[in-house]
């Protein structure tokens, strides 16, 4: 009785070992992808003082109007780039149902979709689920997972509509600079192409600055960005995304919204709303994710294990292809000999093969703790 595309997609990678945690104790996981801080007090407030006045109920399909014109000026501030709130924004419930929207919107049977690799794991099931051909993108660790303008052409076919990109990216913390990106955007005009760029870590670059794909010369009514509050303030809990681009896409994307989730729920619109009116919160968990930046990089480098020095988001994706062991095989050993939890690389992609996922969105005491297991899990290898 179910979907056979349904049936095709296997359950989340990450979740597995997720649930293999609830089974056991005195577990340090590096394998959640959330800050470990709680939303800022400020926008608990903000949320609550929206409570109390009676904001409960719905709100226009495309979010409060207010939200929408903060983050045009935001994005008009940060990168140079105008976004009607009319008509070019749209308020999601969270960053995932943007991504989600984006494909189904664009996306025909038969369409063929690029993905850079490794990558987060929504991405694929989202473009079967809409009839579309996942085609991934491998990247290497001496590109620093960086995708190259020629990895992309060599798998461009006739039928290839879309490229996903991700950066800073999930799972292993690459960043892509202005220059790559343009290079990468002369690809996409001359293949006239579309960019789904998923831009949730953006906040959370520590080496140089961000630039976000559609400030690129042409790229704009090309590019659908994703974005949304969950890394950067601390509110994955609270469901709120918004995507930007072209006013007949964001329009496309909308009618399927409105047909399903309707609206994001008032008050998490109303906190998102309180979170752009300032960032000095966000600045101090930032400079915290980079403190356990460092911590997790050389404690990798000394226990053995060849580790890329990510430039954003907050994972490392070190290399454990020494141990002899695949990626699920340590993951699997390390969880149950010493109660660490990563995440095995291949879940996002089979170029991930030979890596785990560690996140340092966990405090620096947990951080050291975590490291010295696994140098004794190595070490005993």
């Amino acid at each position: 009785m179910i979907s056979e595309k349904v049936n095709k997609i296997p359950p989340s990678g990450i979740r597995k070992f997720f649930d293999l945690l609830l089974e056991m104790e005195d577990v340090i996981s590096l394998g959640v992808g959330e800050p470990d801080f709680v939303t800022p007090w400020r926008i608990r407030e903000a949320c609550i003082y929206a409570l109390e006045e009676g904001y409960t109920s719905y709100t226009s399909n495309w979010g409060i109007y207010e939200l929408r014109e903060r983050i045009s000026k935001v994005y008009l501030r940060d990168q140079s780039i105008f976004y009607s709130p009319e008509d070019e924004i749209l308020v999601t419930t969270g960053a995932s149902e943007a991504i989600d929207l984006a494909i189904r919107a664009l996306i025909d049977p038969g369409d063929e979709v690029l993905i850079v690799e490794p990558s987060y794991v929504s991405y694929r099931p989202c473009v079967i689920l809409s009839h579309g051909l996942p085609i991934p993108i491998p990247t290497r660790e001496e590109n620093e997972f960086r995708v190259l303008p020629e990895d992309i052409e060599e798998r461009i076919t006739e039928k290839t509509k879309m490229l996903i990109l991700n950066y800073p990216n999930n799972p292993t913390g690459a960043t892509m600079r202005k220059k790559d990106l343009e290079e990468i955007a002369d690809v996409v005009v001359e293949h006239d192409l579309l960019v789904l760029s998923d831009e949730i870590y953006s906040k959370l670059t520590y080496v140089g600055k961000h630039a976000t794909f559609s400030s690129l010369e042409g790229m704009k009514e090309r590019t659908i960005v994703v974005d949304g509050f969950s890394k950067s303030h601390a509110m994955t809990g609270w469901r709120i995304g918004f995507a930007l681009g072209p006013s007949n896409i964001i329009k496309a994307m909308m009618k399927i919204h409105q047909y399903t989730m309707l609206c994001a729920p008032i008050t998490a619109q109303m906190a998102a709303l309180e979170a752009l009116n300032s960032d000095g919160d966000m600045k101090g968990m930032i400079n915290e994710y980079n403190r356990r930046r460092r911590i997790m990089v050389s404690g990798l480098r000394k226990i053995g294990l060849s580790c890329f020095e990510p430039k954003g988001a907050f994972y490392t994706f070190p290399s454990i292809k020494e141990t002899g062991l695949s990626s699920q095989e340590f993951a699997e050993r390390l969880l149950k000999e010493k109660g660490v939890a990563v995440i095995p690389g291949d879940v996002f992609g089979e170029s991930g093969e030979g890596y785990v996922r560690c996140s340092y969105a966990v405090s620096r005491e947990k951080i050291k703790l975590a490291l010295e297991r696994m140098e004794d899990f190595v070490n005993s290898l």
